[in-house]
């Protein structure tokens, strides 16, 4: 039997929350990452210092857009970008 793939299309294209900097302030990034993933606090120190790290992915762009301004607000450098079309539906 073929493997057969659907795009489905909706309203709300999925959002990446990247953290490109952390900046000066680590520790107050550290926490907000904590806040918006849930991860403990050693994780979340691993993942705001690797970076650039992928801090949410597939949210709805309001939530992206808030997540970016919360990591902004001390002093990291965040960015939302598009989930990207899976390179097995591009044609």
């Amino acid at each position: 039997m073929a493997d057969e793939y659907f795009l489905l299309v909706c309203d709300d294209v999925p959002y990446h929350v990247v953290l490109t900097d952390p900046g000066f302030r680590v520790m107050d990034v550290v926490q907000v990452v904590r806040r918006l993933t849930g991860l403990s606090l050693w994780r979340s120190k691993i993942l705001a210092t690797q970076v650039p790290a992928v801090i949410l992915a597939g949210v709805p762009q309001e939530d992206a857009v808030a997540a970016v301004s919360a990591l902004r607000v001390v002093g990291a450098q965040a960015e939302a970008r598009e989930q990207q079309e899976p390179d097995f539906l591009k044609h």
